[in-house]
């Protein structure tokens, strides 16, 4: 009952793709790698913040000294 009132939506159209030249060793370096990036990412993105923070302090601390 509900259906018709909104109108019918088709499926998506599902494919099977083989790749031609698969290589597993290859594919888990790529993941293995792309991790390894994710992880050194994290890392600088913590110490980024610690230095902003330190820089607003080192501002606070100057313009009440002033």
């Amino acid at each position: 009952m509900i259906k018709p009132m909104f109108g019918h939506r088709p499926e998506p159209r599902k494919f099977n793709y083989q790749f031609q030249h698969y290589d597993p060793k290859e594919e888990e370096r790529r993941k293995q790698r792309i991790s390894i990036k994710r992880n050194h990412k994290r890392y600088h993105q913590g110490r980024s913040v610690m230095l902003y923070a330190l820089g607003l302090a080192l501002v606070v601390y100057i313009m009440y000294i002033l």
